[in-house]
């Protein structure tokens, strides 16, 4: 009995194959609501220059942390 329940579903995916995929992922698509081009361009800038500052952040941070590590290299004469 379990056996014909599991041929029946290897049956059922033959069936449908891609064309019920690509059916099934066509109105998943269609319940998406999409961001206005306004939205899309406000989000965009955002990541930019959160991006920047933190890429300034950690450039700045690894400037004083190196130059940290030349002055205490400098002082012990390694």
């Amino acid at each position: 009995m379990a056996d014909e329940k599991k041929v029946d579903k290897k049956a059922e995916k033959k069936k449908g194959g891609m064309g019920r995929w690509f059916r099934e992922m066509r109105s998943e698509l269609k319940k998406v609501v999409w961001p206005s081009p306004a939205k899309v361009v406000k989000n965009t800038s955002t990541v930019i220059l959160c991006s920047l500052g933190i890429g300034a952040f950690i450039w700045v941070f690894d400037y004083v942390a190196a130059l940290g590590v030349k002055t205490l290299l400098g002082l012990f004469g390694a």
